[in-house]
């Protein structure tokens, strides 16, 4: 926004979207249709790391961006790629092995701590965005009544025959907080819930 020579097409991110995979990144998918339809001639991000953690989906959607009628170039902030100029593939395909790389190695240590966890007995429940829940000091997990009361009357609306739609919308329109703080309900978000 801050030059002059651009104009703003919108910023598209998949929050809490982790693993090597681009097919379940909404956004993504959002703007790579954006740039394949010409709404887009320049994707300027963070990282490689950001844009994809899969060397052979980062090198692919590069490729394929810049072989549209009107090609669309890539900007990566932290190396200094520009996928446009000629050079830079290169560069590129080291630097997303190395992201890749970083992601698996990121993956597998969690996984092992996990395990070693659990091995110990000590089971491993996040509940951050967990409606209804609390993790105590010691890592047992309680009840959140306040939020308790919201999984509750998700229940006994279901059990009165209530679909999910018109759970959602009732919590919606109640302003109640979902496990992320939000007052805006999904069908979805209810039936992950029952």
């Amino acid at each position: 926004r801050q030059n002059e020579l651009w104009e703003f097409s919108g910023i598209y991110a998949d929050e809490g979207i982790t693993g090597t995979s681009t097919k379940n990144r909404t956004q993504f998918q959002k703007m790579i249709e954006d740039c394949k339809n010409g709404k887009i001639d320049m994707i300027i991000t963070k990282s490689i790391s950001r844009f994809a953690r899969n060397t052979l989906d980062c090198l692919n959607y590069v490729r394929m961006l810049k072989a549209l009628p009107s090609p669309v170039g890539v900007y990566f902030e932290k190396e200094n790629i520009d996928t446009l100029d000629a050079k830079s593939e290169l560069l590129l395909t080291i630097l997303s092995s190395i992201a890749q790389d970083e992601s698996r190695n990121i993956s597998e240590n969690v996984r092992w701590s996990i395990q070693r966890r659990f091995q110990q007995g000590k089971a491993h429940c996040p509940t951050a965005f967990f409606l209804g829940y609390d993790t105590d000091e010691k890592g047992n997990l309680v009840i959140n009544e306040e939020q308790a009361a919201t999984v509750r009357r998700i229940y006994k609306e279901f059990l009165e025959g209530n679909g999910t739609n018109k759970i959602a919308k009732g919590l919606t329109e109640d302003k109640v907080k979902t496990g992320k703080g939000n007052t805006v309900w999904s069908a979805n978000s209810v039936y992950r819930i029952l």
